[in-house]
């Protein structure tokens, strides 16, 4: 009787286990997609309403480069012993001018980030195109000149419409960054969890 009794309570025992196992990865699928939904609301808010997202961007940029200008401030005294202590108090009173200017000037400062956002994308596409030129022996280089293409295409367009384009172009990138960030969490999530649901063979 008992010998009956055991592979049945065996059976029972594995699947409580699995169970109980599959609690905290449901918890964090659901975590997951509540996040995502979170990130594509607020991204289509950012796109919605771009200069107050540029606007909260460029405060977020200030606060953390003062923040990291208090952590090299402190550093830089920590480590004067081992030389560099000028450059090193240099570099955090850069930071710490840079944030406060961005936090007490906010609408300079976003015209200042959205021209240094083109510069970026401008040197980012040279970039791209001279990589895609030394790999055109190997297959697909063709996607790496194309989006060097388009990476300068978008830094000259955001050159070019400098400073009436400032007041919209950095909430409009980072409202589209949120919104993909939010897709692609949510689509990982949702096929985490349907894989969760599968049926398992005994």
């Amino acid at each position: 009787m008992m010998q009956d009794m055991a592979p049945s309570e065996a059976q029972d025992n594995a699947q409580s286990s699995v169970q109980k196992s599959s609690q905290p990865i449901v918890k964090s699928t659901t975590g997951s997609i509540i996040l995502g939904v979170l990130m594509v609301v607020s991204g289509f808010a950012a796109i919605t309403l771009p200069f107050a997202a540029s606007l909260a961007f460029t405060f977020w940029i200030g606060w953390l480069l003062i923040g990291t200008s208090l952590v090299k401030f402190v550093y830089a005294f920590q480590s004067r012993e081992q030389g560099g202590f000028v450059m090193k108090f240099l570099l955090s009173v850069l930071y710490l001018v840079a944030g406060v200017m961005l936090v007490a000037q906010p609408l300079q400062g976003i015209a200042t980030l959205t021209l240094l956002l083109a510069s970026f994308f401008f040197v980012e596409g040279i970039s791209e195109l001279v990589l895609a030129y030394q790999l055109r022996s190997r297959p697909n280089w063709g996607w790496v000149l194309f989006n060097g293409i388009v990476t300068l295409v978008l830094g000259v367009m955001i050159g070019t419409g400098w400073p009436l384009n400032a007041p919209w172009v950095i909430g409009t990138l980072v409202g589209i960054s949120l919104t993909a960030s939010g897709v692609s969490r949510i689509m990982l999530a949702l096929n985490g969890k349907g894989h969760e649901g599968a049926p398992t063979a005994a």
